[in-house]
């Protein structure tokens, strides 16, 4: 059991890495083929691998269900994933995350020529306890590629939801509305996270707190 317990309504920081703190990203296709399946199991119990071949499948309304989650923020990592979300059913964090996880591990073993699991262990949960939390860590999760120097421009990085926060680019998956209420504008937002990224360089340092809160099964 998990000493976090998930609960309905309420938005939790999820977010797990590769085993052996090794990659589960290794080319541009596998982090395009991760965020469609994660588009892809918000709403629908299908296998995103069945959909894949028979696309028509997923526009039955039978197959599709009300969502299960509302996708706040997200960055993609080489070795690891955040994703700042709200379960909307009961259950809701749990499935999405487990059927992700297995079909990127699925997805990866078979294009890559390898075996056996991807992702460490089960995904890790942090409750977001009050709306200064939640501004937060969406502008830690933005962060990330920032301070690992995968990138000197967020809006160019295409492997988060930030684009979605400051530019008027769609994303599929993040539903950036309630962070960004918050704010006065987009730039404000964006000011809101640059103003914090040598900051944030001298936390990547030490590890971000949360690797120290870390709960799970």
């Amino acid at each position: 059991m998990r000493k976090t317990p998930i609960i309905t309504d309420h938005v939790y920081h999820v977010f797990n890495r590769g085993v052996n703190r090794g990659d589960i990203f290794f080319a541009q296709g596998d982090y395009r083929n991760f965020l469609q399946g994660a588009v892809h199991y918000k709403n629908s119990n299908n296998k995103f691998s069945y959909i894949k071949r028979n696309p028509l499948v997923n526009h039955d309304p039978v197959s599709l269900q009300p969502p299960k989650v509302e996708i706040l923020a997200y960055c993609l990592m080489p070795n690891h994933v955040h994703f700042l979300i709200k379960q909307l059913v009961d259950g809701g964090i749990t499935s999405f995350m487990r059927r992700i996880s297995n079909s990127h591990s699925h997805y990866l073993n078979i294009k890559h020529g390898r075996s056996g699991p991807v992702f460490e262990s089960r995904f890790k949960v942090i409750l977001v306890e009050t709306d200064e939390q939640l501004m937060h860590l969406s502008r830690y999760i933005h962060l990330n590629p920032l301070v690992s120097n995968l990138t000197s421009d967020l809006d160019k990085y295409g492997w988060s939801s930030y684009s979605s926060y400051t530019t008027s680019a769609r994303d599929f998956l993040c539903e950036p509305q309630q962070v960004l209420s918050y704010f006065k504008s987009k730039e404000e937002y964006k000011n809101f996270v640059s103003d914090q990224a040598d900051y944030g360089r001298e936390l990547e340092k030490i590890k971000h707190f949360t690797h120290d809160h870390e709960t799970g099964s």
